[in-house]
């Protein structure tokens, strides 16, 4: 069995990945850092330096997508850890969706994962050990007006994700998602005080998250410690929704 402090991190420049790179780097891991704009993949290697790995990739284009998977998964075969955080939106009433917007934004937040996680698995089978953490949503479950497309790719990604787990449960590899709520970001900094105060009423704990909280938690699946938990999606909303 080969032991191995490596993790991939798509998304890797957004508020919740930066806090998930922040958090695998204070424990020494070597990052593998993927995003979609150079200029944010620029940022990350002056904050992080050369000793770790970095990627530019659409993952809406999938040949692009192909040909960096095969690059990360011949020269970075001992990842143990896949974070699959990267994600976008591009919202509007099913009735006014556009195919091009539906499209997208399941390609970004559905397909990329089955690709990026079928290309990268058979190193961790070889390997006998592997944590795979999908970054869903909230709204997954509750659904959300105006966002049909996002709602329905983290709803497939909880979907995939306990399908792959059944999968390889047995070969040592856990596979789970942890759902943020409302997290501090950019898109709630651009809310107004009737918005925010609209959004709290719905949260018990009255703030919104942040991006710590869930990178806190994506690391504590990537350890030993939760070594007999897969297959599960975890909440992380304030109490907003409990299910």
């Amino acid at each position: 069995m080969i032991s191995s402090n490596k993790v991939l991190i798509t998304g890797a420049s957004g508020g919740i990945g930066s806090a998930i790179c922040d958090k695998f780097n204070e424990f020494k891991f070597k990052l593998v850092l993927t995003s979609s704009s150079q200029e944010n993949l620029e940022k990350l290697k002056n904050k992080y330096g050369n000793s770790h790995s970095y990627f530019h990739i659409d993952l809406s284009n999938f040949d692009s997508l192909e040909e960096n998977l095969n690059l990360i998964k011949n020269s970075h075969k001992d990842i143990s850890v896949i974070v699959n955080n990267a994600g976008t939106t591009d919202d509007g009433l099913l009735l006014r969706m556009k195919n091009s917007q539906w499209n997208r934004v399941l390609d970004i937040n559905l397909t990329s994962n089955f690709l990026i996680i079928k290309n990268l698995l058979p190193n961790m089978i070889a390997n006998k050990i592997g944590k795979v953490i999908g970054i869903s949503s909230v709204v997954a479950i509750s659904g959300n007006p105006g966002q049909s497309n996002y709602v329905a790719s983290k709803s497939g990604m909880i979907g995939l994700y306990k399908s792959i787990a059944l999968e390889v449960a047995s070969r040592n590899i856990n596979v789970n998602l942890v759902s943020p709520g409302f997290i501090i970001s950019p898109m709630t900094d651009k809310l107004n005080d009737v918005q925010k105060n609209k959004i709290l009423d719905n949260i018990p704990m009255k703030k919104f998250g942040e991006p710590t909280d869930i990178a806190n938690f994506v690391y504590f699946l990537s350890t030993n410690e939760a070594s007999y938990i897969t297959g599960q999606n975890f909440h992380v909303n304030g109490g907003m929704l409990m299910v």
